[in-house]
């Protein structure tokens, strides 16, 4: 069950854009965007510092 999860190309990813544009709005995307990329950035810097405290234990 999780492979198909895994298996998205780029039918799938214009698929998703063009249901997000129906239901939100271009109007109200862009600020939908920047809460997704601030969401991102701090994901990925939670996980950098995990990374950083797993070096310093070894």
């Amino acid at each position: 069950m999780n492979s198909i999860l895994l298996v998205i190309g780029w039918p799938q990813i214009v698929l998703i854009v063009v249901i997000v544009l129906i239901l939100f709005g271009g109007k109200k995307l862009p600020e939908l965007m920047k809460g997704l990329g601030k969401g991102m950035k701090e994901f990925k810097d939670a996980t950098k510092e995990l990374n950083d405290d797993n070096k310093e234990d070894k």
